[in-house]
Order: C-alpha cells, then sequence, then structure tokens
C-alpha cells in the first residue's frame, strides 16, 4: 500500500513510523529484524530504509602511483526493503538518490523495485562524497531531486529512457521527498528552499519527511509556511532522540540544526551518556504528545538501528 493510503486510511489518527539504515557490510540481514522487531507492537504501516553513498579512498601502489578505490559501506537497501515486506508485511520505502546514479541505472533500481512490488520510494538529491566539497552529479545523472521525482513520474506514467520501448508498463510508485524546516544547507534563504520544495510537488511528490528539528515551533512554522506557499500534501515530521553529548555539536555541524537553550543547557548539566539519553527520550516524548495534539498524520523516528530509545519515547507518548 502506499504511504498516502496508509494516511488516508488512518482518517486523522496519528501513525508511527520509523527509519532504520542498512548495516555494514560484513553484517547480516538480522541485525535489521532485531532492530525492527521491537516496534512492531506499534503498528507501523511503513518503514524507510535509507540509501548511503559510496566512498573513496587512495592507496600507494609504488613509483609514486596511487590506486583510487570505491567503497560501499552499508549496501543491500534494496534485499532489505524485500526482506521487511516478506517477513513483517509492512510497506518498505527506500531512499533513492542521485548521487551515484547515472539516469539509467536509476531506472533499472526502480524496475527492480517495481518487480518486488515496492510502491513507496523517497526521492533525494543526496550529500556530496566525503572527498567532495560539493555535490556533483553522475554523468548522465539526475542534478537534482525534482529531475529524480520526474524520472519517477515518468516511469509511472510507462515513459522510459529508450523512446524505441513499445507498450512499456507502467509503475505506481508513491514519492516522497525531503523538506527542512529550518531551510536546506544549501538554500540561501527559507523563501527559495520553499519554492525548490514546491517544485517537488508539482512534479509529482505526494508527501514530505521533514528533516529532525527539537523545536516544535520550527516545524509549525514550516508548515503554515508551506501552506500559505500552495502545498498542500501531508507534512510528515521527523524525530531524533539525542542519545550523547557529542551530538550537540554533530547535528548542528552536519545537519544545520539548532538546538534549543533549554535542551542544550539540560545535556551539559548531565553527569554522563546514560543521563543525556534520558533527557533525549524525555525530550522527544515532550515533542511527541504536542504533535500529536496538533494533528500530524505520522511521527516519523530515525531510530538509527536503535529501537530501545524509540521505543520508550513512543511507549511514553501513547
Amino acid at each position: 500500500m502506499k504511504v498516502i493510503e496508509h494516511i488516508e486510511k488512518a482518517a486523522g489518527k496519528t501513525l508511527i513510523s520509523f527509519e532504520i539504515i542498512p548495516p555494514l557490510k560484513g553484517q547480516n540481514i538480522q541485525s535489521i529484524y532485531d532492530s525492527v522487531e521491537p516496534l512492531l507492537d506499534f503498528n507501523p504501516p511503513f518503514i524507510d530504509v535509507t540509501y548511503h553513498r559510496e566512498e573513496y579512498n587512495y592507496r600507494e601502489v609504488g613509483n609514486g602511483l596511487w590506486e583510487k578505490k570505491t567503497i560501499r559501506k552499508r549496501p543491500g537497501t534494496v534485499g532489505i526493503c524485500a526482506a521487511i515486506q516478506n517477513r513483517f508485511k509492512i510497506d518498505a520505502v527506500p531512499h533513492i538518490l542521485c548521487g551515484g546514479f547515472s539516469r539509467e541505472e536509476t531506472e533499472n533500481f526502480l524496475i527492480d523495485l517495481d518487480f518486488l512490488d515496492i510502491d513507496n520510494v523517497v526521492a533525494l538529491r543526496g550529500d556530496a562524497v566525503k572527498n567532495e566539497t560539493y555535490f556533483r552529479p553522475e554523468p548522465q545523472g539526475n542534478h537534482y531531486a525534482v529531475d529524480l521525482v520526474r524520472q519517477i513520474r515518468d516511469l509511472n506514467e510507462g515513459v522510459y529512457l529508450d523512446p524505441e520501448l513499445k507498450n512499456t508498463s507502467r509503475t505506481n510508485f508513491c514519492i516522497g521527498v525531503a523538506g527542512y524546516p529550518e531551510k536546506h544547507q544549501e538554500a540561501p534563504n527559507f523563501d527559495s528552499d520553499l519554492h525548490y520544495l514546491k517544485e517537488k510537488v508539482e512534479a509529482g511528490a505526494e508527501y514530505i519527511i521533514t528533516q529532525m528539528f527539537f523545536d516544535n515551533q520550527k516545524y509549525f512554522h514550516f508548515v503554515n509556511k508551506c501552506r500559505e506557499a500552495g502545498i498542500t500534501v501531508p507534512i510528515l515530521p521527523g524525530l531524533k532522540p539525542l542519545v550523547n553529548r557529542n551530538q550537540l555539536s554533530l547535528l548542528a555541524h552536519r545537519f544545520k540544526v539548532d538546538l534549543p537553550d533549554a535542551l542544550v543547557a539540560e545535556v551539559w548539566k548531565a553527569k554522563d551518556d546514560a543521563a543525556v539519553r534520558e533527557i533525549g527520550i524525555e525530550w522527544s516524548t515532550q515533542q511527541s504528545r504536542e504533535l500529536i495534539q496538533a494533528g500530524v498524520p505520522v511521527l516519523h523516528y530515525y531510530s538509527m538501528g536503535k529501537p530501545d530509545n524509540i521505543k520508550k519515547i513512543v511507549e511514553n507518548t501513547l
């Protein structure tokens, strides 16, 4: 079932969903099952599975020469999605990126998903690889998330890259995209970021999942601005609890999010990371309760493969 259909079927009730990451290469599917099973009591209608770009390193091969080696540390997104749907009968939502894919490779990726009866995708541009300052698309690849949304929409209409194909089948993907309550880090201002988000919706996106935030007022402001701009699709709040003190700087630096003064003060007073984890659970619980009262369609938790604190948050919330 499509994400948008799950939301419509809920008829105003707030659903609970989660996002997980593939295990590191060398681990097996059991680590995924272990991260999903503790959360099944909350009847998640869908589970997102992230996709991780390749990385590069260089090793010296002699005579002053260096060899570039491509490393993919977390493969398996498609297989994980198929396993989740087969084992748990829950819709899996793979993330698909512009980065690392040509348009041909993107089309083949989507065909594989369609063959597996995976009906949902989240379309993202993706970040630059670690050794690059700015994002660079692949040759013959999509430059922006809106381009990726258009390609997925084309497949939904039976339009493939090869114009000579006849009697093509239509796919039936429900497309999600990312939204940024505090604007994307590369956007010059909030209004320009909203303009690009509206482009993605007009291109075919059916719902929005937000970047993490720690101040609900920023989510409410974001939703209001989206509605004023004519964006009417569901906007799913993304939540991530703090688990250690280092995240104060890590999240601010990597994701360009603000952390409220009250939260930062509590974390700095904590005696150790175990205490920080409890602060993160309580803060996220209060966020969740307020968001449910506001009637959000879904609470979407970034679990990062660590379900215990998410389980406690949802138990405290419901």
